[in-house]
């Protein structure tokens, strides 16, 4: 019996401790949000976060999450309200397909709760591997500086846009 916290709550799962994370979140517990991409680690479709860390599931036993806390696109938005990111997914009208975007989501989710003031090369660092077939990175990336933006805002810094930042350093 494995015993880990999927979002918020203590579940148990006793099956196959080898099988991948992500395939017993999706058949186990009926959350679906996570996606298959590659089966090896490296597209993202599958991150989700494992005490607070983007995380590829897909490569990762159960056996290895015993004890820790997991959390999955479906626990990002609370009592109705849309999480920032999700928002600025919207007003920046990132998704086209669609499939990649909660790995995507939960990799910006991950970098901008450690650095929530992440910048350009922050997010360019943490967002690599993160496949897009449609090829939305631009505007992926101008969801999430976005959302780090209003973070500057937040601490009544003179920051109100990144050309300030570049004005200011001339």
């Amino acid at each position: 019996m494995i015993e880990f916290v999927l979002n918020g709550t203590a579940v148990q799962f006793d099956d196959d401790p080898s099988m991948p994370l992500l395939w017993a979140i999706r058949d186990q517990f009926k959350l679906k949000g996570s996606k298959f991409g590659c089966g090896a680690g490296l597209c993202g479709a599958c991150t989700m976060h494992v005490d607070g860390k983007a995380t590829r599931t897909c490569v990762l036993p159960v056996s290895a999450v015993a004890g820790k806390t997991i959390r999955t696109i479906e626990d990002l938005s609370k009592d109705g309200q849309l999480h920032p990111l999700q928002s600025a997914w919207v007003a920046h009208n990132v998704p086209q397909c669609g499939y990649c975007q909660s790995g995507q989501i939960m990799s910006a989710a991950a970098l901008l709760a450690d650095n929530p003031q992440a910048s350009s090369a922050d997010i360019d660092a943490a967002m690599e591997g993160n496949l897009c077939r449609c090829g939305c990175y631009p505007r992926i990336k101008e969801a999430i500086l976005s959302v780090a933006q209003l973070s500057y805002d937040a601490t009544d810094t003179a920051i109100t846009s990144p050309n300030v930042q570049e004005e200011a350093s001339s």
